[in-house]
């Protein structure tokens, strides 16, 4: 059970950044001492039943929850950056989204142990990076063990394109 209210915690902005979308911010949860711990403290939950041993986070938004999480946790983190963001050798990959194509990379080390990978983010929409991440944890030596989100945008479908062997997680749903 929440001890916080997340929905009076987010702000929708219509048309941003285009016309039509409806913007889930997060920023005014960020403000929030109390919801921002009790975000952790839900988002914990979901590492006692998957027991990973790292927390991955999807840039940007995904350190801002993903970090914390994993200290919380006892747990390293790993971040999973644009290109050009990390420093040393990279294994990237190239993934489509709706309007284009983008990148996805992380530190070639940084999962050479073949951990157990959480990949956390703030918001799971179309789930076209979070695919893209899971693709990244395997192709980097990671065996990943599930997926968590602050917000999920159900109306989008991001979890049909995930893999479906693994679980996702979400506080807050929007239909």
């Amino acid at each position: 059970m929440s001890l916080v209210d997340f929905a009076s915690h987010i702000r929708t902005i219509p048309d941003f950044p285009k016309p039509g979308i409806l913007f889930r911010d997060i920023n005014p949860m960020l403000r929030s001492p109390e919801a921002v711990a009790e975000v952790i403290r839900q988002l914990s939950l979901v590492c006692e039943q998957t027991r990973p041993d790292l927390i991955v986070g999807i840039e940007s938004r995904g350190f801002i929850v993903g970090a914390p999480l994993a200290h919380q946790c006892g747990l390293g983190f790993v971040p999973v950056r644009k290109p050009g963001k990390l420093p040393g050798e990279v294994v990237g990959i190239d993934y489509s989204l709706e309007y284009g194509s983008d990148r996805l990379e992380i530190q070639a080390d940084a999962l050479a142990a073949q951990p157990r990978v959480l990949v956390v983010d703030d918001l799971l929409a179309t789930g076209g990076t979070a695919a893209a991440t899971a693709q990244l944890v395997t192709l980097a030596g990671g065996r990943l063990v599930g997926f968590t989100f602050v917000i999920e945008l159900k109306g989008l479908g991001g979890r049909t394109v995930l893999p479906q062997d693994q679980p996702v997680e979400s506080l807050l749903a929007y239909d």
